[in-house]
């Protein structure tokens, strides 16, 4: 009956150890992350984060995503750590439309927006009424009305484009060679762009499709801007020792010259 009592005991207490388990695993430093990433580009400038990630413990896995939706929904449902895809004017109205509790912890690159043209060289040639492609969210989209309008085609009403307030096609309020706005999701604007006069494309998916900042745009972004892309968490977790790691890898050295080696200036580093 001793020995029966006594193994009771030390059953109830190899129970109550695993009970109590998950919150000491809690409480040790994070050292694997998710890390939701866009396809193209960051792919590459990723595997360098990761070594230098590796080498400060942290082991840092990549999920690409095709489209701009999705990794914050998986960023605010937990099933990533970070991401890193976006830019804060992007975020923001993320934010504002779907609740995300969503924060940046650090910069990481510029990707000037570009105008691509299969048929023109330059933005003279565009004939009147040309059609033009835009994005269809309003962060892409307002960041596209803001080139048009600096290349001089359109002129955009007063109080919107900047500041917060995202321009759409109903905001144009000058348009001398009456374009053609037509706005597609960000994706598709590649694949449309031999059925259109120009398209405003953004960096990542121009990257895919084979097409060069340097070669097949007709106005491009200022590179330093307010569009720097950042890596974004969790509120929760924005002062986590993780996050900050998965910081100072991004923004090492090692990044940078990555960066400007390999993609000479059709990506800047943000740090």
């Amino acid at each position: 009956m001793q020995f029966a009592s006594l193994a009771k005991l030390a059953a109830a207490a190899a129970a109550l150890a695993i009970a109590f388990a998950p919150n000491g695993a809690a409480a040790q430093e994070k050292n694997k992350i998710k890390v939701g990433i866009s396809v193209g580009n960051a792919e590459s400038t990723f595997e360098v984060v990761k070594k230098v990630a590796a080498r400060e413990g942290l082991e840092i896995q990549t999920v690409v995503f095709s489209d701009y939706l999705q990794p914050n929904a998986a960023l605010a449902a937990g099933d990533l750590d970070a991401n890193a895809f976006q830019h804060v004017p992007y975020l923001e109205s993320q934010i504002k439309a779907r609740g995300y509790k969503i924060v940046p912890v650090g910069l990481t690159i510029t990707a000037p927006l570009g105008i691509y043209s299969k048929k023109y060289k330059s933005i003279d040639q565009l004939p009147n009424g040309a059609t033009i492609g835009i994005q269809n969210d309003p962060s892409n989209g307002n960041r596209a009305l803001l080139l048009l309008q600096k290349a001089g085609l359109i002129k955009l009403k007063p109080g919107v484009g900047e500041n917060g307030v995202n321009a759409t096609p109903l905001d144009v309020v000058d348009n001398p060679r009456k374009l053609k706005l037509v706005e597609l999701d960000a994706a598709q604007l590649p694949r449309s762009l031999d059925d259109l006069a120009a398209a405003s494309i953004n960096n990542d998916y121009a990257f895919k499709a084979g097409l060069s900042l340097q070669k097949d745009t007709i106005a491009v972004e200022d590179p330093r801007g307010r569009y720097a892309n950042i890596i974004a968490v969790r509120a929760e977790d924005k002062d986590k020792p993780w996050a900050k790691k998965l910081v100072h890898a991004y923004q090492s050295d090692e990044v940078r010259k990555f960066i400007e080696a390999e993609f000479k200036g059709s990506l800047v580093p943000a740090f």
